[in-house]
């Protein structure tokens, strides 16, 4: 593939947040806002994001789906000591690989316990995956992530898991950055949406996303016009921007 073509192909991407505590609402995900946004910048679209269950044939079946339509699947999660982490044994029956120890996950973990005993069972299990997984680094706490396939398993702990993402970034293809841009306006999303449709059928390259807000008893609607283009998309804002005024209201450009 020629450099011209890849940087115009569209490359996609998944994540699978897994864990009960996510879906018992005993514990808030932000995960997913950092990986999307780096996506942004890589040229990575991502399309799709599933929270699942710590629940063997769910993660399998996860798994098997997103990889078959994706470039990239980034799962976040259910790889620690506990019984509950069996992210690393879904992965590997995903791909019908051995689920083994990895000689230089053990290693790495070995060099972080003063005593060698230290290393017990459950701690190894931070080793263990699937076979011939390439690792990712974990400068924080030394337990790597790991990639099999176009799956990259990563670690469900915030800080963690950005320091392995980091670490590895610069191995994942995209294409050209995706680039975004908001506008806002005291108007009501169904004042807008004829103009909107229109909108968006003249500017068919890029996604527009409209956002409905309330604040200080004012409703309004933000807009958001993202692609790969900036003109295209300074030339979307400014049509935007005269409708919004025809309708009355006074649009303001708006961090996104």
């Amino acid at each position: 593939m020629t450099a011209v073509n890849e940087a115009k192909r569209e490359f996609t991407a998944c994540v699978l947040i897994i864990g009960n505590e996510i879906l018992s609402g005993r514990t808030q995900d932000v995960n997913l806002a950092y990986i999307a946004q780096r996506l942004n910048t890589l040229g990575i679209r991502l399309r799709e994001a599933r929270v699942v269950a710590d629940i063997e044939h769910a993660i399998v079946k996860a798994v098997n789906e997103c990889r078959a339509a994706y470039d990239y699947v980034f799962t976040t999660g259910g790889i620690g000591p506990t019984h509950d982490d069996i992210t690393s044994e879904c992965v590997a029956k995903a791909f019908g690989q051995r689920y083994v120890v990895n000689e230089r996950a053990r290693a790495i973990l070995l060099r972080r316990y003063a005593n060698p005993a230290d290393l017990n069972a459950a701690r190894l299990r931070m080793a263990t995956m699937a076979e011939g997984a390439e690792l990712i680094e974990n400068p924080i706490s030394g337990a790597p992530g790991y990639r099999v396939g176009n799956v990259y398993v990563l670690a469900g702990i915030p800080k963690v898991m950005q320091a392995m993402f980091e670490s590895m970034a610069h191995l994942l293809t995209g294409g050209a950055p995706i680039l975004s841009r908001g506008v806002s306006a005291e108007l009501a999303e169904g004042v807008i949406a004829a103009d909107l449709t229109a909108l968006q059928g003249r500017f068919s390259e890029l996604d527009i996303g409209s956002y409905p807000w309330y604040r200080q008893g004012r409703f309004g609607t933000a807009i958001v016009m993202r692609g790969t283009e900036r003109t295209r998309i300074d030339a979307c804002a400014e049509e935007l921007k005269v409708f919004m005024r025809r309708l009355g209201g006074d649009p303001r450009d708006e961090e996104v």
